[in-house]
């Protein structure tokens, strides 16, 4: 750990030594409401009121709120007594989610109310603690009149208070904060909303007018020491502040198991499939009071909540459905119902995963893997909400792939193996808007400034000179872009810079923050037919020549134009790209591994009497699970070769219509996906042809025209690339992910404006700027930040490009040997891929009846070959 100036908190604090740096009123309510304290105050309560920087991970639940809060609203009582409480800020409080802010605001409102009495009683007249939100809801009446009168704990959004920075009035009314809160730090570490959030901490440190304590709520994530340097940031010497970890993820009891839906994962048709699985959700919905359902889609949320109604009418009026694309007022009154136990189940894609209080959950349901170990306990610790309450929950595999990875996954869960966060690594569209927000308050040493950026975590290892590129861009000095409306926000001389222009303060209030404008993308046929729109995730897959299925039919993929995508109709032809391929969550890399180790360890049980009972064991699963995994893993031994962490498995399978390439590399679908676009983009080039590609968590396909073959020495060749990185960016040329991205930087970058005064500008205008503008930077400015940002954030944060560099150097290295294996139809590990690649594959129905057609005939030929 970095030199021991992050520690993990050792020392448990007893009631009593925290009753004792209470303050009198303080310590009367915590008697008569709590009696005790929970294990993270017990760790954090006290280092806080010493102002120590604080990070506490502990489930949902567990009073982790209340271990920030309460050093801090001590203090404040006892100013208030001593009648020295001014009227001005003392705690700021920012999450990621504003619907959190409300019940925030409520769960301390109630409490401040609450000691208020009790001092009445004591005989002291408190004055009231005032609390008041910040967000882009806020109305401008209520903003001027918090800088009369400040709250004295403020909660707001990180946008908000990236704004508030630049608030010339309110910006005075932030120097006095004395205690930051983060909450929900697991939702902002792995994106870039927490890069920017982790710069507006700095600038407001460098505003304050003494050091602030920062505390960091988090649920699940690790590893924690990477999560306490984000909290805490860096000092001048490039040494990460002092702090703790409250490490209690531990404190509350976590039931999980895995159950196969049905018997036989492969015959049963998907009526029957279907059928077993409503049956099972509906016993488990009547043997508990609430029962909180997540499915990994917003669609799937829908569907299952309408089957559930559909079907068991009993549950009419009490069951809903709950998910991002609802309305707010929707949501907010699902969750309203559930806090008031008025329903048995809500069925969720991703929307409750945070810690939005829903009450009382007695059972959460997993459909299908979660993906990531954090993510399942992060979803299961919704329920049994009190601390001393058993977190249950139950994954249901509904394939055999799924019960494969869940195994893993709930087993991992069990014994606290969690996956990696990944932080984002200098971000520079981030850094363009601080350094505008920057500009826009004073003028700047560059030196002074560049010390300042490099406090924040995801920028402490940035270079000078991408600093001074995004200097340089700001101050209008690459040529040749201001014909494209691309003006100087900033001067920049003599080592000084500073805001320029009457505009530039608009253009940042009305472009601030992280989150792309989301585009439904219309597709038109070339006689410019509306067919109907795709999301933008999906159109960033397409290829020319791409066939896709859009209301039943079969389209080609010719070009885009701004939001439109144009298609010619192919009746009849094959799909290239499933559609629903853009709302999957993808596999974490570490999961990934553990699953091919378990490959390993199954493999190696194939032979032993009692390994049904040795996996269900080992693995807690049921009986008809570990029948079917072993079923699954010896139909594939006896076929071909079981690929594990030491072997890869290529398979060639050679066909009438096209060639088809399994590579068999579980490292998660973020490494696959930087992996085969490379492998694809050098095939492309050695046959002078389109190379199509399938891609999953377990591996890729690619698929060649049936006239042409990969020899084993070209397989051989795609492990040894030397530049992985270069090759995918020259892979990344001319897609429409490239294109789609580039206009989501460009817009954090404000090299593309979305608002300017007071007007927005359409986003297939905005598109259309943007592929403009890629194709002069590559021509003329191939270093421009932004260019460069645009392949860091596609490689680094959409792929990951680095667990595939390192799964390439064990190969090259000699600790995973490829084997190559030529076979009629793919091996039963490939039957998903050869399913995502196959173009009679529109619906999941026919997905299951193309599985179980190459099943049968691959018994056939197991049975005939003895």
């Amino acid at each position: 750990m970095s030199e021991e100036r992050i520690r993990y908190a050792v020392r448990e604090y007893n009631d009593e030594e925290i009753f004792e740096i209470l303050s009198e009123p303080v310590r009367e309510w915590s008697k008569r409401k709590f009696g005790t304290f929970t294990p993270p105050q017990r760790y954090a309560v006290i280092e806080i009121h010493k102002g120590e920087n604080v990070l506490i991970s502990s489930p949902t639940g567990s009073g982790k709120t209340l271990s920030a809060f309460l050093a801090a609203i001590n203090e404040l009582i006892l100013l208030a007594k001593e009648g020295k409480l001014e009227d001005k800020i003392y705690v700021l409080y920012v999450s990621p989610l504003r619907a959190l802010n409300n019940d925030i605001k409520r769960n301390l409102e109630g409490p401040l109310a609450e000691i208020k009495e009790v001092a009445k009683e004591l005989g002291y007249e408190l004055p009231e603690i005032r609390v008041g939100i910040r967000t882009s809801d806020t109305s401008s009446y209520e903003k001027s009149k918090m800088v009369r009168k400040p709250p004295h704990i403020l909660i707001t959004t990180p946008e908000s208070l990236a704004i508030a920075l630049n608030a010339p009035k309110f910006r005075e009314r932030l120097r006095t904060v004395k205690y930051l809160i983060i909450d929900e730090v697991h939702a902002l570490a792995e994106n870039k909303r927490g890069s920017h959030l982790a710069l507006s901490i700095e600038r407001l440190a460098n505003l304050a007018e003494s050091e602030f304590v920062r505390i960091g709520l988090s649920a699940t994530i690790h590893p924690l020491e990477e999560v306490a340097k984000f909290v805490f940031g860096f000092d001048d010497e490039g040494k990460p502040r002092p702090g703790l970890i409250v490490d209690v993820s531990f404190a509350k009891e976590t039931r999980i198991w895995v159950e196969s839906v049905v018997e036989d994962l492969i015959y049963t048709d998907a009526g029957t499939l279907s059928d077993a699985l409503y049956k099972r959700l509906a016993e488990l919905i009547r043997e508990h009071r609430t029962t909180l359902i997540f499915t990994n889609t917003r669609n799937g949320a829908e569907r299952v909540a309408f089957n559930l109604k559909k079907r068991y009418p009993e549950f009419e009026g009490l069951i809903e459905a709950h998910h991002s694309s609802l309305s707010r007022e929707v949501r907010l009154d699902v969750e309203e119902k559930l806090k008031r136990g008025e329903l048995k189940a809500v069925v969720t894609s991703t929307s409750l995963e945070l810690g939005i209080d829903i009450g009382t959950i007695d059972l959460v349901v997993l459909i299908g893997s979660p993906k990531s170990v954090n993510r399942a306990l992060q979803r299961i610790g919704r329920a049994g909400h009190r601390l001393h309450d058993v977190s249950k929950g139950v994954i249901l595999a509904l394939d055999r792939d799924d019960l494969v990875e869940v195994t893993v996954l709930a087993h991992n869960a069990r014994n606290r193996r969690l996956d990696r966060v990944r932080i984002p690594k200098n971000p520079l569209d981030v850094l363009v808007q601080h350094l505008l927000g920057m500009a826009l308050n004073q003028i700047w040493e560059v030196n002074e400034a560049y010390k300042l950026v490099r406090r924040a975590y995801p920028f402490h290892d940035l270079s000078y000179e991408d600093f001074m590129s995004v200097l340089r861009y700001l101050a209008g000095e690459y040529a040749g872009l201001a014909e494209r409306k691309v003006y100087a926000k900033i001067w920049l001389e003599d080592g000084k810079f500073g805001r320029r222009g009457k505009m530039t303060k608009a253009i940042y209030y009305m472009n601030v923050g992280t989150i792309p404008d989301e585009a439904k993308i219309r597709v038109y046929t070339m006689d410019k037919k509306l067919i109907g729109t795709v999301e933008e995730e999906f159109a960033e897959r397409l290829m020319p020549g791409d066939i896709f299925v859009l209301a039943g039919r079969t389209y080609e993929f010719i070009k885009s134009r701004g939001n439109k995508i144009y298609v010619i109709p192919r009746e009849g032809a094959r799909p290239t790209i499933p559609a629903w391929f853009s709302e999957m969550l993808p596999l974490s890399f570490d999961l990934a591994r553990d699953v091919q180790r378990f490959r390993r360890e199954v493999k190696n049980l194939l032979d032993k009497r009692n390994a049904k009972s040795l996996l269900m064991k080992k693995y807690g699963i049921d009986e008809r699970a570990s029948r079917a995994i072993l079923t699954y893993f010896c139909e594939q031994a006896r076929y071909s070769v079981i690929p594990e962490d030491g072997t890869v498995l290529v398979e060639e399978a050679l066909g009438e219509k096209r060639n088809r390439y399994f590579f068999h590399t579980l490292i998660g679908r973020r490494a696959n996906d930087a992996l085969s676009r490379a492998f694809a983009y050098l095939v492309s080039k050695w046959e002078g042809c389109n190379v199509g590609i399938a891609i999953n968590d377990n591996g890729f396909a690619l698929l060649l025209p049936a006239d042409k073959r990969l020899s084993e020495e070209d397989i051989k060749a795609l492990f040894e690339i030397e530049d992985l990185r270069e090759t995918l960016r020259k892979a990344l040329d001319n897609t429409e992910l490239l294109k789609r991205r580039f206009r989501h930087v460009a817009n954090r970058g404000l090299l593309i404006l979305r608002r300017y005064i007071g007007r927005s500008k359409r986003l297939g205008r905005q598109q259309v700027m943007a592929v403009a503008l890629l194709k002069v930077l590559k021509e003329n400015y191939p270093d421009f930040p932004l260019l460069k940002e645009v392949y860091r954030e596609i490689m680094e944060d959409k792929m990951d490009v680095k667990s595939a560099e390192l799964f390439l150097s064990w190969v090259r290295d000699g600790k995973v040997k490829v084997v190559i294996d030529h076979n009629e139809l793919p091996s039963p590990f490939a039957f998903n891929l050869e399913a995502i690649g196959s173009s009679d594959v529109v619906l999941m129905e026919d997905r299951r009846e193309l599985i179980k057609q190459l099943h049968r005939k691959i018994m056939a030929m197991i049975e005939a070959s003895g």
